[in-house]
């Protein structure tokens, strides 16, 4: 077929075919009014290794793409009539002799999959392959359709046909069947093309179908392995949650083609995954090195060093993408979420105002701009965006978002705190006003299914919204107090991966702090506080309660919440905190400086295990553990016993100090494997009713003792009875951590209640916690209170208090209120930085 001017009645069939199609497709067009643009797509590159291979259709649409020089004419409603006017056929005679020319060149060059001997075939398989270019692609299955009547065998037109079927839209599952099936007769057929089997596995991946796509591209890889196709296995073994593996393959992808920005920043993805985040950053900046205007590289940068604790590296990468493309949304969600969880919630709200003006529907930005608002106190905008993630009601069969599972809760909560306001927060409590069910459902993140729920008020007009304070206003006493407040919340910072630092965390914990100082002062000297509506004596819960009320406020998102205080039901069952320290190749960085302390107790445990259990084996078990260096290798320990073939559990036991000899459970650790390698290791605490009570009559008795011994102290200030004193505040601690008898923030909340009723004994935590180290674990891991006071003290460098601490004002009566917290937490502290602290 020699394709010369055209004409309706010239050329072979295929051609006569392509006018006909081209006829009904513009005129359709143009009587419906489209003003669609058809990239034309470069001639077809086919990639020729030793085996005649071509490249996946993947490939070539990109190659297309980047190389297109021209493109179709829009179709306006002025270029044809219905009735077809000769300016609907020189715009059609234009076009088709752009796609015959461009086929033509295609056909002479053999540019496209599985060309044959014969011209004339060749010329028109390649007119259907320039179609699929085009996005033309009802036309070319049309096209290879017409072949195919002729030769039914034709290799080439079935493939470009299931090429076709599967660049048509993979959502329509017709679609998928026919591309599969077209793409496994020409396996079939031709059975040692990799690039068939690719292009099967690109079809087959996007439906889930991952194991089966893994196959096709291992088969492709042993016919003829390329820098590609490692690269795209190592996606699917990425998407697979397989990092190890995916590693491996974007390893062999850049050993045969160095030069890969998108493998290198993969590779980096794969370290991150795994917690392995200082490996992460420096692929990501091998990748930046390859491509300098790589925004994936910026963002994920951005977020290795946030995950690291380093804002200002954080701020600068996620800055850089920006400045590349001010309108990336996962940027801009990206860096508004690590403001807000650095307390600078002013400067993350416009991240979240600014994805949202690009992406309405955006859940995440639209789930932070309210969360955002309510943590400022401005709760009619807070509520109003609350409201728009509501209305995302999740498909049938889709699973609901994070964001769409917490926001119902939110927004009662919300509620909540708006009618509370101006309420003094010594009159009511959060825990006895919210509903049991409401609470559990909260704290456990499940769907808002509550069955007779009564929803709380709406706002109410005359309670106003919390106005910006600034910190000039205060008066210069209160000054100090907010920047003594903000020294103390900076010592309680960990400086571990995880681990950001949160100025607004910091300043109300510093608050939470101070004020335990001035109620513990008050209680040794034998005054009553009023707390929850009633004036009595304070008790250790109301200690920790004014450390829960600050941390509650400064996150609104994290419910703060006493375990004891659910219902009955719940708390029978166990309330566990679960912490994952490995997930399959996912290791939780917070937690690497306790693996070694665990791996070395569950030895131990495993050794007392088979001395009980198997004496016989207990050389042989113990000669093995020798050998073992790091957690995943003590399954195949515990297979020397049948009942433990699949994984196994270790509790901890914590002393009593009331009662010498009697022991509580502490957390238990357990550890769990798959065929393939896998592991779960985890600790959790489960806090049932009765391990409460245990618990809690410990804290009582040493409570009483540290009480009694405080007031002794104020009358006394001898350094025995403030060793005794100290040495019992951490004790009383020790057990509290243990118990984790909070839903959330157990950790922080009980660290300023040490570091307070250190300073009312006159004593001042100077030392900051060391790199690496976690409170909550050193007690959960020490094997007593005296242990743990003891490693404690080794880096608080206890001094005596400073004389300015006790001119500062009441904490509890400078802010009477939720509206007086709010202002306080969200005023700005730069100003403490220019002025002497007093605590210096």
């Amino acid at each position: 077929m020699r394709a010369g001017k055209m004409a309706p009645a010239g050329g072979g069939g295929a051609v006569r075919g392509l006018w006909a199609l081209l006829a009904a497709l513009v005129c359709a067009r143009a009587v419906a009014a489209l003003t669609e643009q058809y990239p034309t797509l470069s001639l077809l590159k086919q990639r020729q290794g030793p085996a005649g291979g071509c490249a996946s259709a993947g490939e070539w649409a990109e190659q297309y793409s980047a190389e297109s020089d021209s493109s179709f004419l829009h179709f306006h409603e002025s270029d044809c009539d219905i009735g077809g006017s000769s300016s609907c056929e020189s715009v059609l005679s234009l076009n088709t002799e752009k796609i015959l020319s461009q086929g033509k060149l295609l056909a002479e060059q053999k540019r496209f999959p599985f060309a044959t001997d014969n011209d004339n075939t060749n010329e028109e398989l390649a007119i259907a392959y320039v179609l699929i270019g085009n996005g033309l692609y009802d036309e070319a299955i049309r096209h290879f359709s017409t072949m195919l009547q002729e030769e039914p065998e034709l290799v080439s037109a079935i493939y470009g046909r299931g090429i076709a079927y599967g660049k048509k839209g993979l959502h329509d599952m017709k679609n998928a069947e026919l591309a599969l099936f077209e793409l496994s007769r020409v396996i079939s057929l031709e059975p040692d093309h990799p690039e068939v089997f690719e292009q099967r596995a690109e079809i087959l991946s996007p439906l889930g179908r991952i194991s089966e796509a893994l196959s096709d591209l291992t088969k492709a890889i042993q016919l003829q392995p390329s820098a590609r196709l490692y690269r795209h296995r190592g996606t699917l073994y990425f998407i697979s949650e397989d990092y190890a593996t995916a590693h491996e393959d974007f390893q062999r992808s850049l050993e045969l083609n160095r030069n890969q920005p998108i493998a290198m920043l993969y590779k980096g993805l794969t370290f991150f995954h795994r917690g392995l985040l200082k490996e992460a950053i420096e692929s990501f900046k091998e990748a930046l090195k390859q491509k300098a205007d790589f925004i994936d590289a910026y963002k994920s940068l951005g977020q290795a060093y946030r995950e690291l604790g380093n804002f200002d590296a954080a701020t600068e990468n996620f800055q850089k993408a920006l400045l590349l493309n001010q309108n990336h949304v996962q940027t801009l969600q990206l860096k508004g979420m690590m403001l807000y969880h650095h307390g600078s919630l002013d400067e993350a709200l416009k991240n979240f105002k600014r994805c949202l003006q690009l992406e309405p529907y955006n859940e995440v930005c639209q789930y932070m701009k309210g969360l955002s608002h309510v943590a400022m106190g401005q709760f009619y905008e807070g509520i109003k965006a609350q409201t728009k993630v509501m209305l995302n009601d999740p498909l049938p069969g889709q699973k609901a978002t994070p964001e769409y599972l917490k926001v119902k809760y939110l927004r009662e909560y919300s509620r909540y705190l708006h009618a509370h306001l101006d309420t003094p927060l010594t009159e009511y409590n959060i825990d006895i006003d919210l509903p049991g069910n409401f609470k559990d459902h909260w704290a456990k993140n499940l769907p808002f299914l509550i069955e007779n729920y009564e929803e709380q008020p709406g706002l109410q007009p005359h309670i106003k919204d919390v106005l910006f304070q600034n910190f000039e206003t205060y008066k210069p006493d209160v000054q100090e107090l907010i920047c003594a407040a903000d020294h103390l919340g900076s010592m309680m910072q960990y400086e571990t991966p995880g681990f950001l630092p949160n100025k607004r965390i910091h300043r109300a914990m510093g608050l939470a702090t101070l004020e335990v100082m001035q109620a513990v002062q008050r209680t040794w000297a034998n005054s009553k506080v009023r707390m929850n509506g009633k004036t009595r004596l304070m008790q250790w819960r109301d200690m920790f309660d004014i450390a829960v009320k600050w941390r509650r406020i400064a996150d609104p998102d994290q419910p703060v919440l006493w375990l004891d205080q659910m219902p009955a039901r719940s708390l029978s069952r166990g309330f566990n905190n679960h912490i994952n320290l490995i997930r399959g190749q996912v290791i939780n960085m917070r937690y690497l400086e306790y693996f070694e302390k665990i791996l070395h107790f569950i030895k131990d445990r495993i050794l007392v295990y088979h001395g009980a259990n198997n004496p016989k084996g207990l050389l042989e078990v113990r000669e093995a553990l020798e050998k073992v260096h790091k957690v995943e290798d003590l399954l195949p320990i515990m297979k020397f016993n049948s009942k433990t073939r699949d994984g196994f559990t270790v509790n901890t036991k914590v002393p009593s100090l009331k009662d010498q000899g009697k022991e509580y459970d502490g957390f238990t650790i357990t550890i769990t494997g798959d065929k393939v390698g896998n592991i779960l290791f985890s600790v959790e605490t489960q806090t049932t009713e009765e391990r409460t009570q245990l618990y809690h009559a410990e804290i009582d008795a040493l409570y009483k003792d540290l009480t009694a011994k405080g007031k002794i102290l104020i009358l006394s200030a001898e350094l025995g009875e403030v060793d005794a004193v100290c040495n019992l505040i951490l004790s009383l601690v020790y057990y509290f951590y243990n118990l984790m008898p909070l839903s959330r923030g157990s950790s922080v909340i009980a660290y300023s209640v040490i570091m307070g009723a250190l300073m009312a004994s006159g004593k001042e935590v100077s030392g900051k916690i060391p790199k690496g180290k976690l409170v909550d674990f050193e007690a959960m891991t020490a094997p007593g209170s005296e242990a743990f006071s003891k490693i404690a003290r080794s880096w608080m460098n206890l001094k005596s208090i400073s004389p300015s601490y006790k001119s500062l004002p009441s904490v509890s009566e400078t802010f009477p209120t939720l509206r007086t917290m709010i202002e306080v937490l969200n005023t700005d502290s730069s100003h403490c930085l220019k002025k002497t602290i007093v605590v210096v």
